[in-house]
């Protein structure tokens, strides 16, 4: 058998000195469109295809508000590293949110940007050196926080959340985590052990990050059972989120939930295998997929969702 490895050996960093390509710089802004604006961005997209998804899901998503019906949005890390929290924190306030389920990246860049206000780092070149994720702030925030939270019973988005809050990390108003614990809006974190940074420090402990991810699990399956008439919105999870989610609706229906009619839709820019069956085939109800980056898709579908009603109803 091979030796162990001692990670009380490893050589860490200071996150403050990290080399990271996103800043809140160049983040999106929650601007409000200009009067008329929508209604010439509707009649300047083709009423097919994509377009035609994209105005469904936005003429979905409102009726959900307006139903009080759940609309949850699963997130990969990908959406909160291409600045978009922004709009999303905007979305929150507006009601538009009902949950948020993040996988483990998610969790790191949104603590991440509450620290420093700045998030992922050149993977290319710290692999190199073994330097890639061996900033020791990130992990020992996460891995405090996941600890004291599995001893209060928390979840594990809850535990980072209030954690954010209570350690008034600098750039906090940045973080959806700390955003959905003020507002007790669920906001779920899946773990895959040894998938993230933060796994990779001695600080890391095994039994509460398995204790506060399946309590988010278990979270997430009761969000997901009051999703009638609602919707289930996934950004760019290729595996994680998909599979979290099928089984959450298998939970629902076991337990008696009526889960009959809501809507799913796939936001990314690739085709991917459990996106297509998980999220929008095998659960049944509508479901719409929309190919493009994040960037782009996320600011005209919220535009699309705070419009006055009078500029959506023209044809286009």
């Amino acid at each position: 058998m091979s030796e162990r490895l001692s990670f009380d050996k490893l050589r860490t960093f200071s996150v403050h000195d990290r080399r990271s390509l996103v800043s809140e710089s160049c983040f999106a802004e929650p601007l409000a469109p200009p009067p008329g604006a929508v209604e010439a961005l509707l009649r300047s997209i083709p009423d097919l295809l994509g377009g035609r998804s994209l105005r469904a899901v936005a003429s979905s998503l409102r009726a959900s508000k307006m139903s009080s019906s759940a609309i949850v949005w699963g997130l990969g890390g990908h959406v909160l590293k291409v600045g978009l929290s922004p709009l999303l924190l905007d979305l929150m306030e507006r009601g538009f949110v009902q949950g948020i389920a993040l996988n483990g990246a998610g969790a790191i860049h949104d603590a991440e940007l509450a620290m420093i206000a700045r998030t992922s780092e050149d993977v290319a070149s710290s692999i190199r050196d073994g330097s890639f994720g061996m900033a020791r702030e990130t992990a020992d925030f996460l891995n405090s926080a996941v600890r004291d939270g599995s001893k209060q019973g928390l979840g594990f988005g809850e535990a980072v959340g209030r954690a954010i809050d209570a350690e008034r990390l600098p750039h906090r108003e940045l973080s959806l985590l700390a955003a959905c614990a003020r507002r007790k809006i669920p906001a779920t974190v899946h773990v895959t052990l040894g998938a993230d940074i933060v796994h990779m420090h001695p600080s890391a402990d095994g039994a509460a990050i398995g204790a506060t991810s399946l309590k988010d699990f278990r979270d997430f399956c009761a969000v997901v059972a009051g999703m009638e008439g609602g919707a289930y919105l996934n950004w760019g999870s290729a595996v994680t989120l998909p599979e979290v989610f099928l089984k959450a609706v298998s939970v629902a229906r076991n337990l008696g939930h009526p889960l009959n009619r809501f809507l799913t839709a796939n936001f990314d820019q690739l085709p991917h295998y459990r996106p297509k069956v998980n999220v929008l085939q095998r659960p049944g109800g509508e479901n719409h997929d929309l190919r493009g980056q994040h960037e782009i898709l996320m600011p005209l579908l919220r535009w699309l969702l705070i419009a006055d009603a009078s500029e959506l109803s023209s044809k286009p």
